[in-house]
C-alpha cells in the first residue's frame, strides 16, 4: 500500500528517494505575537510560494481555538481551504497535515479528500492525525483514549472506499458497506496518497505498511537515523514510507547566522541551512514543512529569500 512508481506527480514532487524538498504550513505570515493569523493577501502568498517553487502547502485541522495551546492555525476548514487554494494555485501539491481523522467521519472525510484531489487536479495528499489538543475530544463525544484505534479503522475505510468498487466492509465504530453503494468520484490517479501525520498512536510496524509517508517532528540526527532504518525493516518488501519532519521556522537575516533551536523553534540562516537541508538529505529526509509563525521576518521576505537561494541549491543533488 506504499508508494509505486505509479504514484502521482502530486506526491512524487514532494516526496522522491535520494531527493529533500520544502513546504510551507498555512498560514503562510508570520504572527509571532497572537493566535490569530490575519490571512490578509493569503491568495497572493500561495502563488508567492507556488512561483518561488515549494513543493507542497500543507493545511492544518484545528476545530477549536484552544487558548492553552495558542494557535488556532488558518482558522479556515482544511477541505474548504483546499478547494479555494485549487483556484488560486496550478502545479504545487496541496495536502493536509493533518486531518483529525478520530474527530471526523470517515466517508465523509473520503468524499472530500477526493473532491479536493479533482478540484486540484490530482495535486492532493490526504494527510491524517489524531491531533494534539485533547480538549477537543469531549467537545465531539469521543472517548480520548480510543483514538488509536479509530484512527486505524478510519484508514482502512478511506482505502476501501476511494480503492475499490461497491465494497463490502463491517466496520465496529462505524457503518457497513454490503456491495450496493460506490463512492464516487474515485481518485483522479487512482489511487489518493495518504499521510501519517505524527505518531497517531500507531506502531512503527502499522505506519509502514499503510501510509505512503510520514510527517513528524523530529529532526534529530541520531532519531532520523533510527527511524529511517525502521521503516525499512518494517516495510519487509515493500517501498517503506517517505519521511519528513515540520518545524517553526525563523529565516535569520543574517545569511551566516548558525542553527540554533528555541524550544520548538528552528532560527537559522541560508548558509547553514543548506548544509543542513543536504545532510538530512542524506540520512533519508524527504520533506520538510515550515511553519512560519514565528517569523520575525515576513512570510513574503522568507518565501523570497527562500525562493533564490535555498531552494535552487537543493535542486539535483543527488
Amino acid at each position: 500500500m506504499n508508494a509505486t512508481p505509479q504514484t502521482p506527480q502530486s506526491f512524487s514532487r514532494v516526496f522522491s528517494p535520494n531527493q529533500l524538498t520544502i513546504g510551507l504550513i498555512t498560514p503562510l505570515e508570520a504572527y509571532p505575537n497572537s493566535p490569530f493569523p490575519t490571512l490578509q493577501d493569503h491568495r497572493r502568498m500561495a502563488q508567492l510560494a507556488e512561483q518561488a517553487g515549494f513543493a507542497s502547502i500543507w493545511l492544518r485541522d484545528v476545530p477549536f481555538f484552544d487558548p492553552n495551546f495558542g494557535d488556532a492555525a488558518q482558522m479556515l476548514d482544511p477541505f474548504v481551504y483546499a478547494g479555494y487554494l485549487a483556484a488560486a494555485t496550478s502545479t504545487i501539491t496541496l495536502g493536509t497535515t493533518g486531518i483529525v481523522l478520530p474527530l471526523r467521519e470517515p466517508i465523509s472525510v473520503a468524499k472530500q479528500a477526493v473532491s479536493a484531489d479533482h478540484l486540484t487536479d490530482g495535486r492532493f495528499v490526504l494527510g491524517l492525525s489524531t491531533g494534539d489538543r485533547p480538549v477537543e475530544y469531549p467537545a465531539f463525544n469521543i472517548e480520548f483514549e480510543d483514538r488509536g484505534e479509530r484512527y486505524r479503522e478510519a484508514v482502512e475505510l478511506i482505502r476501501t472506499l476511494t480503492e475499490q468498487s461497491f465494497p463490502h466492509r463491517e466496520t465496529q465504530r462505524f457503518g457497513s458497506l454490503t456491495g450496493n453503494l460506490d463512492l464516487h468520484p474515485k481518485p483522479v490517479n487512482g489511487r489518493l496518497p495518504l499521510m501519517a501525520v505524527g505518531r497517531a498512536r500507531q506502531p512503527i510496524e502499522w505506519i509502514a505498511r499503510n501510509v505512503d509517508a510520514w510527517i513528524w517532528a523530529v529532526d534529530e540526527d541520531n532519531a532520523i537515523r533510527d527511524i529511517v532504518s525502521s521503516l525499512k525493516a518494517a516495510a519487509g518488501d515493500e517501498t517503506p514510507p517517505a519521511y519528513g519532519y515540520s518545524t517553526f521556522f525563523d529565516l535569520d537575516p543574517n545569511p551566516d547566522a548558525p542553527y540554533q533551536r528555541f524550544y520548538n523553534v528552528v532560527r537559522i540562516g541560508r548558509k547553514a541551512l543548506i548544509d543542513r537541508l543536504h545532510h538530512h538529505r542524506e540520512l533519508g529526509v524527504q520533506h520538510l514543512a515550515l511553519n512560519l509563525k514565528p517569523s520575525r521576518r515576513s512570510a513574503e521576505a522568507v518565501i523570497d529569500e527562500m525562493g533564490e537561494y535555498v531552494l535552487p541549491a537543493l535542486v539535483g543533488r543527488a
